[in-house]
């Protein structure tokens, strides 16, 4: 096997990172909108509180955190200047962190009983890290800028 650099197994750290914290994105949601049809304080909200906290916790965090540190290494390795392909991209990746951010704050009032939103709101704000996942892969393949 040849040589493998550290950039390539970085690479391949942030791209696994990528792919664990966009499962979450995605699933966190899909959660949400089963928790919307269950009682306050019933053991099916029990369980879909504890499924919502561990999937926070334990692997959207974790991967959002490693996404950024293996993202801003390999952004550093290759220059920021006339990148505005990797800026748009970075720009993406900060709104997926917002989203990430009021995932968490719909979680809490999941938990304690306040939540507000619909079955309906959760099915289209799902929908909302599919568009950009879709973004961000096509600036990282095609850099059209």
């Amino acid at each position: 096997m040849e040589n493998i650099e550290s950039y390539d197994i970085v690479k391949i750290l942030h791209i696994v990172s990528v792919m664990s914290w966009m499962a979450g994105l995605l699933y966190l949601p899909r959660i949400f909108v089963y928790h919307c049809k269950v009682a306050i304080n019933s053991e099916s909200d029990k369980l879909f509180q504890e499924m919502e906290r561990k999937l926070l916790r334990y692997i959207m965090n974790p991967a959002m955190i490693l996404t950024f540190i293996f993202g801003f290494y390999m952004a550093i390795q290759i220059g920021f200047e006339g990148s505005f392909w990797l800026h748009l991209k970075i720009t993406l990746v900060f709104i997926l962190a917002g989203f990430h951010g009021l995932l968490s704050k719909w979680r809490k009032n999941f938990a304690s009983g306040k939540n507000k939103n619909s079955e309906k709101f959760y099915r289209l704000v799902n929908e909302i890290p599919t568009v950009i996942m879709i973004a961000t892969v096509a600036l990282v393949i095609l850099k059209p800028f």
